[in-house]
C-alpha cells in the first residue's frame, strides 16, 4: 500500500504542487476578504 503510494505521489506531483498553490491563495483571499469589513 506505501508503494501504492508513493507511485501515485510521484507521477502527479506537478499537479499537487498546483492544488497547494492554489489552496493557499483561497485561504489569503478568505482571510483578506473577511477583514475587508473592518478597515472600512
Amino acid at each position: 500500500m506505501l508503494s501504492q503510494i508513493k507511485t501515485a505521489l510521484n507521477a502527479s506531483r506537478n499537479t499537487l504542487l498546483q492544488d497547494a498553490i492554489g489552496a493557499a491563495s483561497l485561504a489569503v483571499m478568505l482571510i483578506v476578504a473577511l477583514h475587508l469589513p473592518g478597515l472600512i
